[in-house]
């Protein structure tokens, strides 16, 4: 990136961060004029990872492209999907590919924390296979991930796995309890794996298959040390990063991410909050205008 993009594009998110939203996006509110020969549509089909096909579709943007693509991951166990977001994206000029996790929703497999992060790994190397790319008229060399709760969780480190993701968008990102299991001794683990293995069977597991909720809890005590946010902070400085966070209670692991992200010398990353729950059920469109508008400061198109 030349460094006058760099400049505007720290400009841009600093605006975002301190003044809030831009003028409202014409993708909020208007269809775009319909391009006969490359219309938006619509492709659902299988994504191979690790011996099991995912459930999965991507909203492919009107016109030729190539089309930049923002990958959409879902949280725990998945029951807001932000395909209200999607469908915004998309009308921006993006490709949106959603998939389900393994054992999640009916995609085969067992459900795991690491799974679901070798899926997300899985999914942005789907999209740069170029008979792929082709088919979706995406760019597989422009892929931003967006992830709500355990979705952020899934961008965070399948980001910090690939450094030629372009970019982070981090929607109440949930640290699955990895900054709480990190500080527990060894004597301790037990009680500790019991109580969030508690919190998230209240979640709700019925759409997961193959794992139970202390069995989740677990992987994620053996893999605080390398799965918790400020662990994954150095990996991370290199890219722009728009973090979004509400009044749900999970706003501390995020703010420890930005702060360690800063002390790296990182200008790229920026916040906003929204006065909301934890799906964001009164601020869907503030939300979208927040995801278009940190996506702009990207300069993907």
């Amino acid at each position: 990136m030349l460094i006058r993009d760099r400049v505007i594009s720290a400009a841009l998110f600093s605006l975002l961060a301190v003044g809030g939203p831009f003028a409202q996006s014409a993708a909020i509110t208007t269809d775009p004029t319909p391009e006969k020969a490359a219309p938006a549509a619509m492709q659902s089909f299988q994504l191979p990872s690790h011996g099991a096909l995912l459930n999965a579709f991507v909203y492919i943007a009107s016109g030729a492209g190539p089309h930049p693509v923002v990958l959409l991951l879902h949280g725990f166990p998945g029951n807001e999907r932000n395909l209200d977001l999607a469908q915004v994206l998309r009308r921006a000029g993006y490709d949106v590919l959603y998939f389900n996790y393994r054992g999640s929703w009916g995609s085969p497999g067992n459900f795991s924390l690491g799974n679901s992060i070798e899926d997300t790994v899985a999914a942005i190397a789907y999209m740069r296979v170029p008979a792929n790319a082709a088919k979706f008229r995406a760019d597989p060399k422009k892929i931003v991930l967006v992830g709500h709760s355990m979705g952020g969780f899934m961008a965070l480190n399948a980001g910090a796995q690939d450094a030629a993701v372009s970019g982070i968008i981090t929607i109440s990102a949930g640290d699955m309890a990895t900054r709480r299991l990190g500080s527990v001794p060894a004597a301790g683990r037990d009680a500790a794996v019991k109580a969030v293995g508690q919190h998230f069977a209240a979640e709700g597991m019925a759409p997961l298959a193959g794992c139970t909720p202390e069995g989740i809890a677990l992987e994620a005590y053996e893999n605080s040390a390398k799965w918790n946010f400020v662990s994954l902070a150095p990996k991370l400085a290199s890219r722009p990063m728009l973090v979004i966070t509400s009044d749900d209670g999970l706003k501390t692991a995020s703010d420890e991410l930005v702060a360690a992200l800063h002390s790296l010398g990182d200008v790229q990353v920026k916040t906003a909050h929204i006065a909301d729950d934890h799906a964001y059920s009164a601020s869907r469109i503030t939300l979208a205008q927040q995801v278009v508008d940190g996506l702009a400061a990207m300069h993907l198109q």
